[in-house]
């Protein structure tokens, strides 16, 4: 990949770096924000369980007229090949769900595994330099040469 002119090469290998999807996070998006969405001609003759079939408006010039929403992509492919045993015209969309979790679960080009992995290096940081500040205010060593070196910065 070529970075673009507007970042530098180190700023587009640490962005192309976190873009990277783990296993979980596709994992993710699979079981909880994707869904497929599938056109037909005409209904078929059964809709499996865990189909969904929304109404689409009659508007001239619609091509498909049945749309099935599944989100689970196994149960998807039982309508898509019913489809297929029974030679009918259908085309699939895979689309992110109308939800309020997904932006959190499925970040545009960004890995949730990165973010919490960075959160978490973060959070034990602070807090090991909370502990290591801590026993520095309760050493009195510490604070009485802390305290003449405040009354010389003084004057």
């Amino acid at each position: 990949m070529i970075a673009p002119a507007s970042v530098s090469y180190l700023e587009f290998e640490i962005q192309n770096f976190f873009m990277q999807l783990t296993h979980f996070d596709r994992w993710l998006r699979e079981k909880f924000v994707y869904e497929t969405h599938i056109h037909t001609l005409s209904p078929p003759a059964s809709i499996p369980t865990g189909i969904r079939a929304v109404e689409q408006p009659d508007v001239p010039g619609l091509r498909y007229k049945h749309l099935f929403v599944a989100r689970d992509s196994k149960v998807a492919d039982l309508l898509i090949r019913q489809l297929q045993d029974n030679n009918q015209m259908y085309t699939t969309r895979i689309v992110d769900r109308d939800a309020w979790f997904v932006p959190f679960i499925a970040p545009k080009e960004k890995s949730v595994t990165w973010w919490l992995f960075s959160l978490v290096v973060i959070l034990t940081s602070m807090f090991f330099a909370l502990l290591y500040l801590k026993s520095l205010v309760e050493d009195p060593e510490f604070r009485k040469n802390f305290m003449e070196a405040l009354k010389i910065m003084k004057g």
